[in-house]
């Protein structure tokens, strides 16, 4: 465990960055750092590695006080991710890897075969070792960064929105293989972003900071959502919040309509054409996965059906994501699969939202009073 206690930090010039934090960060759980720019974010998280120095206060790592520990020991203890990666560029992929593993005395075979395992780990291919940084996209440097700072294993990850200059599209996938990796190692890690979405997707807990550097709220994502501490905490979130919330609901339970849903073939063209335009027909492959909705008056010719629109993963995706889904579909429903992309069945919005209604409804009424909801992707 971190434990951060009445720390605080004040520069020379007067400027107070960090002002009386205390905080417990557990083991084998994401803690995310939030505010708004120049809340003290990178400045606490630097100070748990002793980049920066605390003015006063005590920071301790499973008890012991940082502060007693040779600061080169206690940096190499901590993996540490930054935008960008920070890889060295005159490196190899496989030799950035194993920078830490052979300061710590490594022998290079040995650190290799670590870099070569954790390439795998963080879903790099094994033919980029020999590569440079610049013949990587940005999403792959990331991933870079990530194996780096977990090269000699360390308890502590300390990440520094490490996936803030990636587009959209990448920064969903290292967020999930964050997530992936988490599971199976259980690190504690403590990670900043200005992104409440992302605060949302990967945080156990989140700690919202305000400007001068001092704690707004600290606890689970949907504590924070459902009843923020404050003005600001609530500000803060936006006016989406009650939309946000909805990543806590699961699809799990949610009604699926597969009257509608039929393999290609003259079967799917005889209930196109008995359907009306407002009950289209869902036409799949003989895999069971969608290929798109069949108009009314379908010819059969798989070419003219129409776009499907993007699918949810039933029991994986939450409420929040199936919405989404109906939505930006062109028929107005959500196409729900499981695992393996063979369609369950579909949903529309009224059934999406009778199923946010009952599951809000159960979670007020079952719900311990200190426990968390699963999260939903």
């Amino acid at each position: 465990m971190i434990a951060i206690e009445d720390v605080s930090k004040r520069y020379a010039d007067g400027t107070v960055a960090v002002d009386r934090l205390s905080l417990q960060i557990p083991n084998h759980s994401i803690t995310v750092l939030v505010g708004p720019s120049g809340c003290g974010k990178t400045t606490t998280l630097r100070m748990i590695n002793r980049m920066v120095e605390p003015s006063s206060g005590t920071i301790r790592v499973d008890g012991e006080d940082i502060t007693r520990q040779p600061v080169n020991a206690l940096r190499r203890s901590m993996g540490y991710v930054i935008q960008n990666a920070g890889l060295f560029q005159h490196r190899t992929i496989l030799d950035n890897i194993a920078t830490v593993p052979r300061l710590l005395g490594w022998s290079k075979q040995r650190a290799r075969d670590r870099a070569a395992e954790l390439m795998e780990r963080v879903g790099l291919d094994p033919g980029m070792a020999r590569r440079y940084p610049y013949q990587l996209s940005g999403g792959q440097q990331q991933r870079v960064g990530v194996a780096r700072a977990l090269a000699a294993d360390p308890p502590i990850l300390l990440m520094d929105e490490p996936f803030s200059a990636v587009d959209p599209v990448v920064r969903r996938g290292l967020q999930e293989e964050l997530l992936r990796i988490q599971g199976e190692l259980g690190k504690a890690i403590v990670f900043v972003t200005h992104d409440m979405d992302e605060a949302i997707t990967i945080g156990d807990r989140i700690a919202v900071l305000r400007t001068g550097g001092k704690l707004a709220q600290f606890a689970a994502p949907d504590e924070i959502l459902s009843a923020p501490a404050d003005p600001f905490v609530e500000q803060f979130l936006g006016a989406d919040r009650g939309i946000r919330g909805l990543s806590f609901l699961s699809t799990r339970d949610l009604e699926l309509d597969r009257s509608r849903v039929v393999p290609v073939g003259p079967e799917a063209q005889e209930a196109a054409g008995r359907g009306a335009a407002q009950e289209p027909v869902l036409v799949t492959d003989a895999d069971g996965k969608p290929l798109g909705w069949a108009p009314p008056a379908w010819n059969g010719e798989v070419e003219t059906l129409e776009p499907h629109g993007q699918s949810f993963e039933v029991g994986r995706d939450s409420l929040r994501v199936a919405l989404d889904r109906a939505v930006l579909a062109p028929t107005g429903r959500a196409v729900g699969v499981d695992a393996s992309g063979r369609v369950l069945g579909v949903a529309g919005q009224e059934t999406i939202a009778a199923a946010i209604r009952a599951a809000r409804q159960r979670t007020s009424t079952d719900a311990a009073p200190d426990a968390a909801p699963a999260k939903a992707l």
